[in-house]
């Protein structure tokens, strides 16, 4: 799997734009990719749903929301609430892509994959780098959201 910043910018998009509009926005990311603009790591179109990876796209709308939920509860959130808020979008997205990245890996490509391999593969690697990345998603969010409200954005 490749190193890509979607997951960094589907946290800010949950902690700046709150569960809704976070959400939307990665379902008309998804959406562009599946009309065939080539948006997604490995191009776009519909037939990118067979790919195992794809279920970290449909993840991102789930983890957007429950980044927003957690982030937005409370009118000025603490770094520690954002920090939490974005692991915890980051856990959904993981846990969504890893279960589609399994059956798909087993099941439609016949390609035997264990659960080990895919949580060393599909998540492991990745946890070191989503953890610097979902720190400064918080820090950025920290220094944004007083003026979204300010601005009643």
């Amino acid at each position: 799997m490749p190193f890509t910043l979607q997951t960094f910018f589907v946290a800010l998009a949950g902690l700046l734009l709150g569960k809704k509009l976070g959400a939307v926005s990665a379902l008309v990311y998804m959406a562009i990719g599946l009309i065939g603009i080539p948006v997604f790591t490995e191009g776009g179109g519909i037939a990118y749903v067979l790919k195992p990876t794809f279920g970290y796209i449909v993840g991102f709308a789930l983890g957007a929301y429950v980044t927003g939920a957690i982030a937005r509860k409370v009118e000025t959130p603490s770094l520690g609430r954002l920090i939490a808020a974005v692991f915890a979008g980051f856990g959904v997205t993981y846990l969504l892509g890893m279960t589609y990245f399994y059956f798909m890996s087993n099941f439609y490509l016949g390609k035997a994959i264990g659960v080990g391999t895919v949580l060393l593969y599909c998540f492991l690697v990745f946890v070191p780098g989503n953890g610097v990345m979902g720190v400064i998603a918080a820090l950025v969010a920290k220094r944004m959201i007083p003026v979204l409200n300010k601005n009643q954005l």
